[in-house]
């Protein structure tokens, strides 16, 4: 009998997307509701392009910036997956969206007596209920835009805000439900703190920026550019998809997204070569999730964290360089590795981009070169994010399948609004667990904690720390992401005097990372449906081809050079070099090729001699070297013994 459910290898793009990504289960048919989400999805649009030079009080743009958002989520995004597809919106869910605009505009039009007055004569009784109603609203948007994860967290922070008086060693002095309620909803430290601040104002417009990429078809054009650099080279497909991915990963701020969309172009390529399906779902989701940590957009989670550490946006995306080139220069070196392996060569010149047409088409970068010059002449990121959008729509008249009608425009405006909408509710929610942070002093406790669970011994701190991110990243966005992490787990490097942005950039890499960590590897699992491979097998892959984001945050953190503290050339170029040597070593002994496939011996001295060539130490680095030049010297003495062996056999 005919088996009528579809399996992973049967579902299309679509269908993986709302399979492996919470934030693609949104409504398709929306009947006549659909003229209310385009109004309210275009003004939202509208009202933060137009305050970008001139916001509003940081409480004021945020309510606006939570009222558009969560009124949207209750409209495009049901209550349970199943009912996506269903005609039109369920009248509770209309109920829901105007509730949340009611909700944000009193706080708008009553900040003065909220954020001020109250502090001292007490809330209302309806100004509690409000809040009270406002934090169920935010947690049940999350819910259908994020998923559960975040949902955990923030109701575990909840619970230890009123009842954590009663835990040893990490108690607080406790606090009233009212009091809780009023304290995250009416306070710029929690919900409007930080990250909804920063949301709404840079966030959006980057995203936005984005959209507008995506409309000028700059995705192709970075999928042609990657196939003409370095399709003609030793397993051309595999690099090109790493190329391309880190890239396009960069502007769509999703790895599972992007690991969809550029892996249903690049994962049949590769398969196609001779790469395995296991391996080229991995090398998809490395290369997509490595797109969250490369400069200049990284996810959006860098505009959150200039302003939680204090550092310039063209600085942070500077510190941020070296390990991204170093995470890419490892995945780079593994696809090499697998490829010379398994005897894959390069594609024939005839089935590349020409030159020619690559040069058609180099204005599509004028966007992102707009951005980095603004950024790195001293322009705010808003300011720069404007002339890029601004850049981007120029652009999209230059060529007749870009160009924009009144009816496009629309649609793009409205597209800005969707995609940000994922984003909106994890920072509103991550600020629930961040706000209990700060009442609580939770993160000073929770540092202390690690540090006495492994004795003071610094490597263990680290070590502790990797698998608190690890785990509390699984599921989330990348914003979120950092804003959990950055809150529970970087204060216990920072308490042993780590630089506070080499303390970051850890929690941010282990965070991100657990796209593609098994068990729960959503990149990897979207890939896997893709290319029809085991999903584990992919994530255990992904892992290996990663490796680089698992071992290079312990080597910034204890050599800062690599994130350009106390660097100077002098002291960055030998690291660098040793660095990307010590990669070379590491991604041989994990995908078990070197010059020749290796034994176990060679395998673990390739493995040695790449942490060796890491540390920030010369008497350490250098019999790392040599290990490493020992297994190239044995490797190729046996190659060439095992050709004669061959030459006198034929």
């Amino acid at each position: 009998m005919a088996n009528n459910k579809q399996t992973n290898q049967e579902l299309t793009q679509d269908e993986l997307l709302k399979k492996y990504d919470k934030e693609s289960t949104y409504r398709t048919n929306l009947g006549k509701w659909g003229i209310l989400v385009t109004v309210i999805g275009v003004a939202l649009t509208i009202f933060h392009l137009w305050t970008a030079s001139n916001p509003y009080r940081s409480v004021i743009q945020g309510a606006i910036h939570l009222a558009g958002g969560l009124s949207l989520i209750f409209l495009l995004y049901p209550a349970k997956k199943s009912i996506t597809d269903r005609k039109g919106i369920a009248w509770y869910d209309i109920i829901l969206a105007f509730t949340a605009l009611f909700a944000n505009f009193y706080i708008v039009f009553n900040y003065d007596d909220l954020f001020r007055s109250s502090v001292v004569t007490g809330f209302e009784t309806f100004d509690k209920a409000v809040a009270i109603v406002f934090i169920i609203l935010l947690l049940e948007a999350t819910r259908r835009a994020v998923g559960l994860p975040i949902i955990i967290i923030a109701m575990l922070a909840i619970a230890y805000g009123l009842w954590g008086n009663g835990i040893p060693y990490f108690g607080h002095a406790g606090f009233s439900f009212d009091r809780l309620m009023t304290d995250l909803v009416y306070s710029s430290e929690a919900i409007f703190g930080t990250p909804v601040q920063i949301s709404s104002t840079y966030i959006y417009l980057f995203l936005f920026f984005g959209v507008m990429l995506v409309k000028t078809n700059i995705g192709q054009f970075f999928n042609d550019l990657a196939f003409g650099l370095t399709g003609r080279f030793t397993g051309g497909t595999a690099k090109a998809a790493v190329f391309a991915s880190g890239l396009q990963g960069m502007v769509t701020g999703s790895s599972v997204a992007n690991t969809v969309s550029s892996g249903s172009f690049t994962i049949p390529m590769m398969k196609r070569a001779g790469f395995k399906p296991e391996f080229a779902a991995a090398t998809e989701a490395s290369a997509s999730t490595g797109g969250q940590i490369m400069p200049p957009i990284m996810g959006a989670a860098a505009f959150i964290m200039i302003e939680t550490i204090g550092v310039p946006y063209n600085e942070i995306i500077l510190v941020a360089l070296i390990p991204a080139l170093l995470y890419f220069s490892g995945v780079f070196i593994g696809t090499h590795f697998e490829a010379r392996k398994q005897h894959i060569y390069g594609l024939p010149k005839s089935e590349l981009p020409s030159a020619k047409e690559l040069l058609k088409k180099t204005d599509l970068l004028l966007p992102l070169v707009a951005i980095l010059f603004m950024l790195y002449s001293g322009y705010t990121p808003t300011t720069a994010a404007l002339w890029g959008i601004f850049t981007a729509f120029m652009i999209s008249f230059f060529r007749k399948e870009t160009r924009l009608s009144i009816k496009d425009m629309l649609y793009t405006l409205e597209q800005g609004a969707r995609i940000a909408l994922p984003v909106i509710a994890a920072v509103a929610t991550a600020g629930i667990i961040v706000g209990v942070v700060v009442f609580t002093g939770l993160g000073g406790k929770i540092a202390n904690g690690i540090i006495d669970l492994a004795g003071g011994q610094f490597f263990l701190v680290m070590f502790f720390t990797m698998i608190a991110c690890i785990i509390l990243g699984m599921g989330l966005p990348t914003t979120a992401n950092y804003v959990v992490t950055a809150s529970l787990a970087a204060p216990a490097l920072i308490a042993l005097d780590v630089p506070i942005i080499a303390a970051h950039f850890f929690v941010f890499y282990f965070g991100i990372v657990a796209d593609i960590t098994p068990p729960v590897c959503l990149a990897a699992y979207a890939g896997a449906g893709i290319a029809r491979a085991n999903p584990m097998k992919a994530g255990v892959t992904s892992v290996k081809l990663a490796i680089a984001a698992f071992v290079i945050p312990y080597i910034f953190v204890s050599n800062p050079v690599l994130v350009l503290q106390d660097a100077t050339a002098a002291t960055l170029i030998p690291a660098l070099i040793t660095a990307i040597i010590g990669m070379m070593g590491i991604s041989a002994g994990m995908i078990n090729y070197f010059v020749i496939n290796n034994n176990i011996l060679e395998r673990l001295m390739l493995l040695a001699g790449g942490i060796m060539l890491l540390l920030p130490d010369l008497y350490i680095s250098i019999p790392g070297l040599g290990l490493i030049v020992l297994v190239y010297l044995i490797q190729r003495f046996r190659k060439e013994r095992q050709g004669k062996q061959e030459a006198v056999v034929s």
